[in-house]
């Protein structure tokens, strides 16, 4: 378990002061994989080289499994550390060593034995899909072995937390989802606590149980994969939602709507869950007077459950557009009304 306590970080320098992380407070419980999503500047990058003290907090706790490590020695620290494996955007591998000397450094640099630090080595290595690679460098292999190469490195020690900086925004949409399976099995195999900080939401949505939206050195949104994504609360939280689940109708379409003679409303319908295999706009147009035109739809599977959302143009009577309005908000969905240009 990770708990930031009231953690603040304020940067200064000759010309201005930088508050970098405003008041904090945010659990992450154990076995869990937590993404912290925000834009460039929000204190992503700082929040997490708190965990292991990359950067200390200017006031604060940080707990990580119920040790408060600003008051751990230098010693204790040390072997605390340990059991915190890092994996980096830019891979941060050393040119001149091998892929298997690579991975055997931090086992190296606690004076595990020759013989131990083989075998964890070949274990680990096979278990990333690199077991033909030991020999190879760093220079002869491609961006996703590379950070395949440090996975295996962080795990290395057995750590019981795996914080990963951005360990896909340098990776190419295949590479960067065989990356995130990987680290699912890391998880899963392993019982290892995952946080991860990105500023692609489609990481979030592939990987995260709980996620952490932030802005200007604050946590301003939280909660599961499934509430971020049906009911984001912020502006921010919502302009990451819209890049992953795309729900815009193009100008055209609207202009087309517009300049018909017919009345009508469009409404945005989002669907989770049992929900989601409804027949809901079949009844709609069965039971009441109105024509149903769908003008966008997609589904997706967020933890296990499904989650869609429609666009659809109720043409008819306003009364009667009403009803079937009524209708629909009664089936457990969320409806909202899409308002145009001029309407």
């Amino acid at each position: 378990m990770i708990e930031f306590r009231n953690i603040s970080k304020i940067f200064k320098n000759e010309n201005r002061t930088i508050e970098a992380l405003k008041n904090i407070n945010l659990t992450i419980k154990k076995g869990d994989i937590f993404g912290v999503i925000g834009f460039s500047g929000a204190g992503k990058s700082t929040l997490i080289r708190m965990v292991n003290l990359l950067e200390k907090p200017t006031s604060g706790q940080i707990l990580v499994d119920g040790q408060d490590f600003s008051k751990l020695s230098e010693k204790e620290l040390r072997q605390a550390k340990k059991k915190i494996g890092m994996i980096f955007q830019q891979f941060n591998l050393l040119g001149s060593k091998t892929v298997f000397d690579n991975v055997a450094m931090p086992l190296k640099l606690s004076k595990t034995p020759k013989s131990v630090i083989a075998k964890r080595v070949h274990e680990l290595l096979n278990f990333v899909g690199l077991s033909d690679k030991a020999n190879s460098y760093p220079n002869q292999l491609s961006g996703g072995q590379k950070q395949r190469v440090g996975i295996a490195r962080a795990l290395a020690t057995n750590p019981s937390i795996l914080l990963c900086d951005e360990p896909t925004s340098a990776l190419d949409p295949q590479t960067t989802t065989s990356i995130l399976q990987l680290l699912k099995r890391v998880n899963q195999k392993y019982n290892v606590t995952i946080l991860i900080i990105t500023h692609e939401m489609e990481v979030i949505k592939q990987i995260c149980d709980r996620v952490a939206v932030m802005q200007d050195g604050e946590i301003i949104e939280e909660g599961t994969i499934l509430d971020i994504f049906s009911n984001p609360k912020t502006e921010t939280a919502r302009n990451f939602v819209h890049s992953v689940l795309r729900d815009e109708i193009p100008p055209s379409i609207f202009n087309m709507i517009q300049s018909s003679n017919t009345f009508s409303k469009i409404y945005n319908i989002e669907f989770v869950g049992e929900s989601s295999g409804k027949p809901i706009l079949s009844q709609v147009a069965k039971s009441f007077a109105v024509d149903v035109n769908i003008l966008f739809g997609s589904i997706n599977e967020l933890q296990g459950v499904p989650f869609g959302n429609l666009i659809v143009e109720l043409q008819g009577e306003k009364e009667e557009i009403s009803r079937a309005y009524d209708f629909i908000v009664q089936q457990k969905v969320i409806v909202n009304e899409v308002i145009r240009n001029g309407s």
